[in-house]
């Protein structure tokens, strides 16, 4: 049987989606390979989304996203008007701790950061705004992946777990002991899972139901705070977006939270591997 072409729509969300974080700029025969489309398509359809704004095109006559692709983003209910109500409170949070402040919402298997605040003389992070990363790998999305469905997380347990540095989670029945205190304890907190050297507390925002619709992390220089001084500010941060978004839990009183962490199993930076 004849395979069916492409639709138009399918060739153009075929040339956005080859861009990614290791992949900001790229030239026309790049986009031209990584869509599966022939330069003249490419190239017609390059011209057309840089006109509308969704790509712009530098000196070096790469390509890369352009800001009609953001203005548009900030309009998806789970990412822009999240971090407009949230904004305020992330930058109070980091004035307390003075940390990098994540906010993150779910998307399929990944954790997207809405909001990446950069802290002055901290620990440097891949995490950026719009960065994706896979649940497993992150406190907050392993915060949002306890407070999935058990039908869910046995699907990403199934998936292909990748390993960033030797502390990330990526034995299922580990993974599953590990959020199930996070559910018990409201609290996720890890060393060392997606960049060496690196503490990493998160916590949920809830929403209109009580159900969890982000989550709010922090990061910091490995032994640099105890997780028990950065939790209280972080609780207070999450309850009071959370009442923002018309949680009824939000209202209740804060029960003292237990957890443990789970401490690097290599402290050391090895050789090669940016911190």
């Amino acid at each position: 049987m004849e395979s069916r072409r492409p639709t138009s729509a399918q060739r153009v969300l075929s040339i956005l989606g080859v861009f990614d974080a290791e992949n900001l700029a790229l030239s026309l025969s790049e986009i031209s390979r990584r869509a599966g489309l022939t330069l003249s398509t490419t190239h017609r359809l390059l011209n057309e989304l840089r006109c509308w704004g969704a790509l712009i095109r530098h000196g070096d006559g790469k390509y890369s996203i352009g800001l009609r692709i953001l203005e548009l983003g900030t309009l998806a209910p789970q990412g822009g008007q999240l971090r407009e109500i949230a904004l305020p409170y992330l930058h109070d949070l980091q004035h307390a701790v003075r940390a990098n402040i994540h906010l993150g919402v779910p998307d399929g298997h990944d954790v997207i950061y809405v909001e990446s605040l950069r802290a002055r003389d901290t620990v440097p992070v891949p995490s950026r705004q719009g960065g994706r990363w896979p649940l497993h790998a992150t406190g907050t999305g392993l915060v949002l992946l306890a407070h999935s469905s058990q039908e869910f997380q046995e699907e990403v347990l199934a998936s292909e777990l990748r390993g960033y540095t030797a502390n990330t989670l990526t034995d299922p029945d580990e993974l599953r002991r590990f959020l199930a205190e996070v559910r018990r304890s409201g609290v996720a907190v890890v060393e060392s899972q997606l960049t060496y050297g690196v503490l990493a507390v998160a916590v949920p925002i809830r929403g209109a139901r009580d159900r969890v619709v982000a989550a709010v992390g922090i990061t910091v220089p490995s032994g640099s705070a105890s997780p028990r001084s950065l939790v209280p500010a972080m609780a207070t941060t999450a309850r009071s977006i959370s009442r923002a978004l018309g949680a009824p839990s939000a209202g209740a009183p804060v029960p003292r939270p237990h957890w443990r962490v789970r401490e690097a199993t290599r402290p050391l930076t090895p050789p090669g591997v940016p911190r």
